[in-house]
């Protein structure tokens, strides 16, 4: 199968669905399939080898920005376009403190999703011209993906050069979404409604992500395939007990991720707990979040080790004896969770959304009342106080995640989805 899949470069940061379209592209290749990723805005930054390495960047970041500021940079000529879109200039430039939060960034999201009738129009022409070129050998791709509905003006653009099927991924763009400030917030959600009707399905990466996304969105259920995410549970080795029970955190440090809420069941923890113990915790830390993670700095026996390579994450995970990102709103992703439970290391997580789904499908860690530091304490102190359990849970984990959510399955799943569509030839 001809595959063009889309992907949204996140600069300088490690982000869970570059990861996740990096590493279904890896594996559809390992099956056998033709893919195409193809990075937006910046180049990928993964911690696998990348896919899209090299590759075409489309709507480059410098250039939608400048766009978006001026109406002087819309006619700029063709060779400084290509100055700005190219490699050298768009990792420069991604080293540099770049805003993701919706708060800054509502404008420049409307402008995106008002596609070729915005103010960044010019950047649509240029995806168009680079389709026609790509169609023009005869052979076209079975299937397009856009990397999220954020993205979705894409869908129309497509549609004017390709006549073939085009899917779209839901990964967590509502958390975005619901930070936006009025009015961008209603012109968004009233422009991805308008433009759904130009894909042919969505998929959504958990079961109750979709039918959140279908209440906001206004799709209908049966256009959304809830596909989880995937990990290759052999890149993981299982946990090594040290003596000191070592809990550690692994996601991005901001507040919705829950590290006040961990550090505060941890204080709690302390208090019944006398034994040797330390709380870890990696991820990036965007600038902006800086002012969050100090005071955390002070809990009792915390560790920070800053952002993670892919060595330097499988050696932190296997060194714990629990896992827990007590994530304060509902995570459709969660990825972070099954690297934990592929390491056979034992969670404790929230009742939310992803987080739930993962451990019930999977097993290897205790599910407890959200945003809770008394239940996480609780928790925490059954898994310190039982190591026989805590073990067991852990191989538990990492039995599950082999079972149910390895990256093989979540190609298959995903190819289910494309394979239902009708293609480009049998499209009147």
């Amino acid at each position: 199968m001809r595959i063009l899949s889309l992907t949204a470069g996140a600069a300088s940061m490690y982000c869970g669905s570059c990861l996740r379209d990096n590493n279904l592209a890896a594996e559809l290749r390992r099956m056998g399939h033709d893919i195409t990723l193809v990075p937006l805005y910046t180049p990928t930054r993964t911690d696998e080898p990348s896919e899209s390495a090299g590759a075409h960047i489309l709507f480059g970041g410098i250039s939608v920005y400048l766009q978006n500021q001026s109406a002087l940079f819309r006619h700029t000529p063709a060779w400084l376009d290509r100055i700005w879109d190219s490699q050298w200039a768009l990792n420069a430039a991604a080293k540099r403190s770049i805003a993701v939060d919706a708060e800054s960034l509502g404008a420049m999201t409307v402008a995106m999703l008002e596609g070729a009738q915005g103010p960044i129009a010019r950047e649509f022409r240029k995806l168009e011209h680079w389709l026609a070129l790509q169609a023009s050998g005869g052979n076209p791709p079975d299937v397009v993906t856009i990397p999220n509905t954020l993205l979705i003006s894409l869908a129309p653009a497509i549609r004017r050069v390709y006549r073939g099927p085009i899917v779209c991924t839901m990964q967590g763009e509502d958390l975005f979404l619901n930070h936006l400030l009025e009015p961008y917030q209603s012109r968004a959600l009233d422009l991805i409604r308008r433009q759904a009707q130009h894909v042919d399905a969505f998929i959504a990466i958990s079961q109750s992500y979709a039918a959140l996304m279908a209440r906001l969105l206004e799709i209908p259920p049966a256009k959304i395939f809830a596909v989880p995410p995937g990990v290759d549970p052999a890149r993981f080795q299982p946990a090594r007990p040290s003596g000191t029970f070592r809990a550690g955190y692994l996601a991005r440090i901001a507040p919705e991720k829950g590290l006040h809420l961990l550090c505060e069941s941890w204080r709690l923890f302390r208090e019944q707990f006398d034994g040797p113990a330390e709380l870890h915790a990696a991820g990036y830390l965007a600038p902006e979040h800086a002012a969050y993670l100090e005071p955390l700095r002070a809990t009792p026996d915390f560790h920070y080790h800053g952002e993670l390579d892919l060595q330097a994450k499988v050696d932190y995970l296997a060194s714990l004896d629990a896992f827990c990102v007590p994530s304060v709103y509902d995570d459709p992703k969660a990825l972070y969770l099954l690297e934990a439970l592929a390491s056979a290391v034992p969670a404790v997580a929230p009742r939310r959304m992803a987080l739930a789904e993962h451990l019930e499908a999977c097993g290897g860690g205790l599910l407890v009342e959200p945003d809770s530091a008394p239940a996480i304490a609780a928790a925490l102190l059954r898994l310190a106080r039982d190591p026989s359990y805590s073990r067991r849970l852990g191989f538990q984990g990492r039995e599950g995640v082999s079972l149910y959510r390895t990256l093989r399955q979540m190609a298959e799943n995903t190819l289910e989805v494309y394979t239902s569509l009708p293609t480009p030839s049998a499209i009147p």
